[in-house]
């Protein structure tokens, strides 16, 4: 399932969105194959928003010699039905954000983005899942992508809360066979305590924070926002505020789910703590 090293070309990868002009992924993956010593070319391709043309984009990729693909918004859901082969974790997800062709020219399909998010935190940060009360805000495709290596790390329980009750139960019964899932409203949280709080909402994009009662974190609790910035998310900010032992945001997620689509790719892992260090010097 990997490309192996081919000596007579440049192997040509890409990740297609819309927008994605602000995509940190050509640095990324430009540092690993330095670093790993890899031949490849990495692009970002903006791909318009009408039906069909982000399938014929992948297929003009494909047809003029593209080894693989990253996919971000809009389009994962989409690559998802366009694959001919899906991962188990892509397909509990229901999205793919990594794309790669076989020698016969079918499509396989992955999601990284869940193990990405799960890496930063236990190897990185040396935090911990396992037996956590773990809290997710948001109900969304970035949440349903990451829900299935969340549960598989073992929280003590897992609560999904969002603006939209019936889209936290609907993502609650989709994974209640991996952990103890359930679902609830933002109005419902006040005296609840957890020791992991997780802001997968789009609301740090736009400067604004879920709303949050204060108290919901335990002492010694974390909080990991999936959106990164050049300063410091609301969602950090109120952690912060909230004294959490550790306020962090997702830019490791980034470059984690980043190297785990070259490894799908290229069948060798890159060190990922001197390219973290070396987006966030750029970042700032």
């Amino acid at each position: 399932m990997t490309i192996s090293q081919n000596n007579s070309k440049i192997d040509h990868y890409a990740v297609m969105g819309n927008p994605i002009a602000h995509s940190k992924s050509p640095m990324i993956h430009a540092a690993f194959a330095q670093q790993t010593g890899q031949a490849l070319h990495y692009d970002a391709i903006l791909v318009g928003s009408q039906k069909g043309e982000f399938a014929q984009a992948v297929q003009t990729f494909q047809a003029s010699g593209g080894n693989g693909l990253n996919i971000t918004v809009p389009f994962k859901q989409e690559a998802w039905a366009l694959a001919n082969q899906r991962s188990q974790r892509a397909e509990r997800a229901g999205a793919v954000n990594t794309l790669w062709f076989d020698e016969q020219g079918q499509m396989i399909g992955d999601n990284t983005d869940g193990v990405g998010l799960v890496r930063d935190l236990i190897q990185n940060h040396r935090g911990q899942i396992e037996g956590q009360r773990l809290l997710i805000l948001g109900a969304g495709g970035a949440v349903r992508g990451v829900l299935a290596p969340l549960l598989e790390a073992a929280p003590a329980r897992c609560m999904i809360a969002n603006r939209t009750l019936s889209k936290a139960e609907t993502l609650a019964e989709r994974f209640a066979a991996l952990g103890n899932v359930t679902a609830s409203p933002y109005d419902a949280l006040k005296k609840q305590s957890f020791d992991l709080i997780i802001n997968g909402t789009s609301a740090s994009l736009q400067g604004q924070l879920p709303p949050l009662p204060d108290g919901l974190l335990a002492k010694y609790g974390w909080c990991y926002d999936m959106m990164y910035s050049n300063t410091t998310t609301p969602f950090v900010q109120w952690a912060q505020t909230q004294g959490a032992e550790q306020a962090l945001d997702g830019l490791g997620m980034l470059v984690e789910q980043a190297a785990e689509s070259f490894y799908l790719w290229r069948g060798i892992r890159p060190n990922t703590g001197p390219v973290i260090e070396k987006v966030r010097e750029y970042l700032q």
